[in-house]
């Protein structure tokens, strides 16, 4: 005869997180480190596991640089990008994985006494009138977790917003996403506006309704069809790729 609740006291049954055991037989993720520890923080990030990360950070800071724990925290990060790109994580387990991640990296970070330099700066933003920001938000998760400082302003951005945070941040590069139609206008809007500023800031626009075509009719544009292509051009960006090389790039019209 079956338990009442009251007399159930294994849940492990219930409170599994049956996707990482899953992604484990599609595509386990790669060791990052020999050390037990530091590969213990790693596992935390891939696994989502801030508990994890926390506990092993600290344990890890106290015989390693905290540029190595960060070093290692990316690692980590990495082979969730791999298994992203490999189609067995999606959207949950890479925000999961996002968070455990700035747990440990904020640690690292008090342990070094001030903030790790990031490598260049982003400011993200979805189109103004469109609230659909699941592509916006895997691509700031991939970028961030790759040492780059992202600036999320949001969903249903007006564009005034838009280029005053690129202003005010000195920003390296400023993506846009839309899913309607009736709101990826929004874009050309802000490049005009950026270039009557004197700016020529890299925008790389992107979403369910946008095209190649579209983006790249008007100046500063560069197309993305994907939110992984996000960390390496911001890595273009932030390495002075002017907005013309990046579109000759990535994209087919230039």
């Amino acid at each position: 005869m079956p338990k009442s609740l009251n007399e159930v006291s294994d849940f492990s049954n219930i409170f599994t997180r049956y996707d990482i055991g899953a992604a484990v037989q599609k595509r386990g993720a790669e060791d990052v480190s020999t050390d037990k520890v530091l590969q213990a923080i790693a596992t935390g990030v891939v696994d989502g596991d801030e508990d994890m990360v926390l506990e092993n950070t600290n344990k890890a800071l106290e015989n390693n640089e905290p540029t190595k724990v960060i070093d290692t925290l990316i690692a980590g990060m990495r082979e969730v990008s791999k298994l992203w790109d490999d189609g067995v994580y999606y959207l949950p387990q890479v925000i999961l994985s996002s968070d455990a991640l700035m747990v440990g990296l904020e640690k690292a970070e008090d342990a070094m006494g001030g903030k790790a330099e990031k490598k260049g700066t982003v400011v993200m933003h979805c189109a103004h009138g469109d609230i659909h920001d699941i592509g916006k938000n895997i691509a700031a998760a991939l970028i961030r977790a790759n040492g780059f400082k992202v600036i999320d302003l949001g969903s249903d951005v007006p564009e005034d917003e838009v280029v005053k945070a690129v202003k005010d941040n000195n920003a390296n590069l400023v993506t846009g996403t839309a899913l309607m139609t009736t709101t990826m206008s929004a874009f050309a809007k802000i490049a005009q506006m950026m270039k009557d500023e004197g700016m020529t800031t890299p925008f790389v626009c992107g979403g369910g309704a946008v095209s190649e075509e579209y983006v790249t009719s008007f100046d500063l544009g560069v197309y993305a069809d994907q939110a992984k292509q996000g960390v390496e051009m911001a890595t273009d960006a932030s390495s002075g790729m002017s907005w013309e090389d990046m579109r000759a790039k990535y994209n087919l019209v230039m």
